[in-house]
C-alpha cells in the first residue's frame, strides 16, 4: 500500500463523516451564500476543527471566493482544501536531527500511545539508516521500561534503562554516555506523563533539559508531544498545558484510524502554531507516518 493510500485508509472514519456533511453542502447549494458558509462552519466544527479554527477557515474562504470570483462548487472546495493545507503549514514537519547525536524528548500523558510511538519512530529512523538509541526515562510508571524494551527488540535498536523509580535525569545521562560510545545518531527519550501533577513534571523535565544542555549543548533537540487523536478537543487542552511546561517543538497525533474527528490535527497546528511531525494511522509498526499537509487534506476531503 502506497503512502497516500495508507493515510487515506487510516482516515476512513473522518473522511466518511466529512464526505457525508461536506458532500451535502457542496452539492446542495446552487449559490455560495450565507447559509452555505454557516452549514460549512458547522460541518468543520463537527469534524473537530474547533470553533476558532473553523471560523477562521470559513472567513478565509469567504474572502477568497470574493477576491477570485469563485462560483463553481469544485473551485470553492479546492480553495477550502488550500486553506486547510496552509493552516497545517506552521513549521518544518521534518525531524530536526542533523547532529550526532541528536535528541528527541517524547512527552504526553499516559495512555496516548507514547511508548508505542517511540518504538514506531525508532523503526522508521532505523529504516532510514539512522543508528537509534532508546532511553527509558519514564521510571515512574510500572513496567514502562519493560514495554520500551519490547519495542526496542521489535524495532531492532538499542536501549538504556535503569530500575523503576530511578532518577530520570540520571537515565538520560547514561543514554548520552552510551550514545557517544556507540556512535548513535538519535536518542529517543521516553518521559513520564504526569500532567495532573504539573510541578513534579516541570521539575523532572527541567532537570532533563539541564543535563542535555550541559552534556550536549550543540546537539539538535526536539520536544515531541504525543496526542491521542480520539480525545479531540481535550487533546488541544493537553497540548496547551504541555506547551507551557515543556516548550513543545512538534507533535505526533496517534490513533487517527479510530476516530471520525481527525480534524483535530488541523485545530492543534493552527491554534498552537506547532508543526505536526508524524501521524499514527494504524496498529502496525509502519503505521506511524511522517506528516505531509497536502496528502493529509487530500485524504480527508
Amino acid at each position: 500500500m502506497g503512502f497516500f493510500d495508507k493515510i487515506k485508509t487510516g482516515l476512513t472514519k473522518t473522511r466518511k463523516a466529512m464526505e457525508s456533511s461536506l458532500g451535502e453542502i457542496f452539492s446542495g447549494f446552487a449559490t455560495i451564500d450565507e447559509e452555505f458558509y454557516e452549514e460549512l462552519e458547522e460541518s468543520l466544527i463537527l469534524a473537530d476543527l474547533g470553533v476558532e479554527t473553523s471560523t477562521k477557515a470559513v472567513e478565509q474562504l469567504r474572502r477568497r471566493v470574493k477576491e477570485q470570483k469563485l462560483k463553481d462548487n469544485d473551485a470553492v472546495r479546492s480553495a477550502l482544501k488550500d486553506i486547510l493545507v496552509e493552516m497545517l503549514q506552521v513549521g518544518d514537519t521534518a525531524l530536526k536531527a542533523t547532529t550526532k547525536p541528536s535528541v528527541v524528548l517524547v512527552i504526553g500523558v499516559n495512555g496516548v500511545g507514547k511508548t508505542t510511538t517511540i518504538g514506531k519512530m525508532a523503526n522508521h529512523l532505523r529504516e532510514e539508516g539512522k543508528k537509534v538509541l532508546l532511553c527509558a526515562a519514564d521510571t515512574f510508571r510500572a513496567a514502562a521500561a519493560d514495554q520500551l524494551e519490547i519495542w526496542a527488540e521489535r524495532s531492532g535498536v538499542e536501549i538504556v534503562r535503569q530500575h523503576e523509580g530511578a532518577d530520570p535525569a540520571s537515565v538520560v545521562y547514561d543514554a548520552i554516555a552510551a550514545a557517544r560510545a556507540r556512535g548513535t545518531d538519535i536518542i529517543l527519550c521516553d518521559t513520564a506523563g504526569r500532567l495532573h501533577n504539573k510541578q513534579n513534571l516541570m521539575n523532572e523535565l527541567g532537570k532533563i533539559a539541564r543535563i542535555l544542555e550541559r552534556e550536549l549543548p550543540e546537539a539538535d533537540k526536539e520536544v515531541l508531544l504525543v496526542l491521542d487523536g480520539t480525545t479531540g478537543q481535550n487533546g488541544l487542552i493537553q497540548a496547551k498545558q504541555f506547551q507551557e511546561i515543556a516548550g513543545v517543538t512538534g507533535m505526533v497525533l496517534t490513533k487517527l484510524d479510530g476516530t471520525a474527528k481527525g480534524g483535530i490535527v488541523i485545530a492543534v497546528a493552527d491554534v498552537l502554531q506547532i508543526p505536526v511531525k508524524y501521524i499514527g494511522v494504524g496498529e502496525q509498526i509502519d503505521d506511524l507516518m511522517p506528516f505531509d499537509a497536502r496528502a493529509f487534506v487530500d485524504a480527508l476531503i
